[in-house]
């Protein structure tokens, strides 16, 4: 699934930017330069710049139409879902996410990391920065069945 999203991703990077030649410094929307008939072309997006390869663009496409994932909300909820129950400590009544939050910071972000390395490596989640931010993929593909 992972990979077919990034092919479908790629096509689009491609579909919306325009061959560039850097030595001429043009458009060469055919895929040859007009002007010195290279092939060895940058792609250009109009109002983002010009780059080799296609990261940059999905990177920016994404980046523009949805809204990264936000994890620490995303595992609370998670965590919530699984322990409902409240715990007594002496006269306070606290939920369970928030006593593993408080007592032990270490423990919960670990069992965050593992778990949203788990998501991504299943296929729910994926990163397009090495992980400063993450995606849905069900989002993703609404995105590329829109395009």
């Amino acid at each position: 699934m992972n990979n077919e999203i990034q092919e479908k991703l790629e096509k689009l990077a491609i579909m919306k930017s325009i061959p560039f030649c850097v030595g001429c410094y043009r458009e060469a929307p055919t895929g040859f330069c007009p002007s010195c008939g290279s092939d060895d072309l940058a792609k250009f997006v109009r109002g983002e710049g010009m780059g080799w390869g296609t990261d940059w663009i999905i990177r920016s496409i994404v980046e523009s139409e949805l809204t990264p994932v936000n994890v620490d909300a995303a595992f609370e909820n998670l965590i919530r879902s699984c322990y409902e129950e409240n715990v007594s400590v002496l006269w306070m009544t606290l939920d369970a996410v928030t006593v593993a939050k408080e007592m032990d910071p270490v423990s919960w972000d670990i069992a965050k990391s593992e778990w949203l390395s788990q998501e991504e490596e299943e296929g729910i989640v994926k990163t397009f920065d090495n992980g400063a931010s993450y995606f849905w993929c069900h989002e993703l593909e609404k995105l590329l069945d829109a395009e």
